[in-house]
């Protein structure tokens, strides 16, 4: 049964995060990742997205947010370890990169800043 995965939604959050500064960047996208000691004992994980005005208009950072949720939604429950909170930040590169290159660039990202989990086959 996959992990939930939750919305970082307040600003204080996102902030939290970017102060752990356990971040890694990679030519799709910047990952940014806390452990947040509320949601260990929970067994979710939670994760925001973020696009800057640097990468295009509304159309496209929407285009990356929505390209960023989808990924995040099939690879976090899978390989991104609960108790943490994570914040996917939108690059310049990333409407146009292939999505199975997003999808390594998130895996490798998740490795680099530990937290990383191997999936773990169903019983």
């Amino acid at each position: 049964m996959p992990k939930g995965v939750e919305r970082l939604t307040k600003r204080a959050e996102f902030l939290r995060v970017a102060a752990v500064r356990r971040k890694w960047a990679t030519p799709g996208m910047v990952l940014q990742a806390a452990c947040d000691p509320s949601c260990v004992d929970a067994g979710r994980l939670r994760v925001g997205f973020t696009a800057t005005k640097k990468t295009g208009n509304a159309v496209i950072r929407n285009r990356i947010k929505r390209r960023l949720r989808a990924l995040a939604d099939e690879v976090l429950p899978l390989y991104a370890k609960t108790g943490w909170d994570y914040v996917l930040i939108g690059r310049q590169g990333t409407p146009t990169r292939d999505f199975d290159a997003l999808r390594k660039d998130l895996k490798t990202a998740l490795k680099k800043v530990g937290a990383y989990e191997e999936e773990t086959p169903n019983a």
